[in-house]
């Protein structure tokens, strides 16, 4: 039997996911206009949406994004929450792989591990959860260094101090610039050697349906098993983990386009 979906809950979504960077007020008319309602019913979902603290009135007839959204974000993207949501997602890609695997978020400049899986060969790499790491010499924080904006990018290349820990570490700003930019063509990163000289390590991004990276995640393990062609295959699989666990986080593609989460990594 197919499940009955509440029409106006779908549409005070499709309102919601009017704002975007570029658009941050909204009006009736442009309700009307973009989602086919009439007036009347476009007026009703915006003051229905006020008074549940959604939105904000900035002039008569006129709406911003209201703080309850904030705080719904906030709880919907606590770190336990994601942790708990992608856990069972790096126990199968740790089985399939064999090696080991994590999830990541971003903060104050350094990639954090929230959640990781350990492989059952006798000899391993292990990360505890809760390690913190820089982001320029690690795959997950090139990754997330490639989802910033220029202007928060060239920042942190101002400011945070680069040093050369191994052979294989990119301190050059322009060489660690461009491999930034093949990421984010690419859509994956990989450390051969960047932080430790006999690990290895591939990442992928998590995002949301506004395509804003919430989580990284990554197989790693001894340089003499991480060959390139391991590389290469693991990618596809980290895609596919990726997908389920937007899908745990999201529901299934084909729901209101966008998402509540505006802006670049915390």
């Amino acid at each position: 039997m197919a499940t009955q979906l509440n029409g106006s809950i779908v549409k005070a979504f499709g309102i919601l996911n009017l704002f975007s960077p570029g658009r941050t007020e909204i009006n009736a008319a442009l309700v009307s206009a973009e989602l086919g309602l009439n007036a009347v019913t476009a007026h009703r979902f915006l003051r229905t949406l006020e008074s549940v603290g959604a939105l904000v009135a900035v002039t008569k007839g006129s709406y911003r994004l209201g703080f309850a959204l904030v705080d719904l974000g906030d709880r919907a993207s606590q770190e336990a929450s994601l942790a708990k949501a992608v856990q069972p997602i790096l126990d199968a890609l740790t089985r399939d792989l064999d090696e080991g695997t994590m999830a990541t978020v971003f903060e104050t400049d350094q990639v954090v591990c929230i959640a990781r899986a350990v492989s059952s060969r006798p000899v391993f790499v292990d990360i505890r959860i809760g390690s913190r790491f820089e982001a320029y010499c690690t795959a997950h924080g090139k990754l997330w260094l490639s989802r910033l904006s220029p202007d928060r990018l060239a920042r942190y290349l101002d400011v945070v101090e680069r040093r050369r820990i191994t052979s294989h570490t990119l301190v050059s700003r322009e060489e660690l610039a461009r491999e930034l930019q093949e990421i984010r063509e690419r859509g994956y990163a990989v450390n051969r050697g960047e932080r430790e000289e006999d690990i290895r390590a591939v990442a992928v991004p998590v995002t949301t349906r506004g395509d804003r990276m919430i989580a990284g995640l990554s197989t790693f393990g001894p340089a003499m098993r991480m060959t390139d062609a391991f590389l290469l295959d693991a990618v596809e699989r980290l895609r596919r983990a990726a997908a389920e666990t937007e899908r745990a986080l999201y529901g299934p593609p084909g729901g209101p386009p966008g998402d509540l989460h505006g802006g670049e990594p915390d």
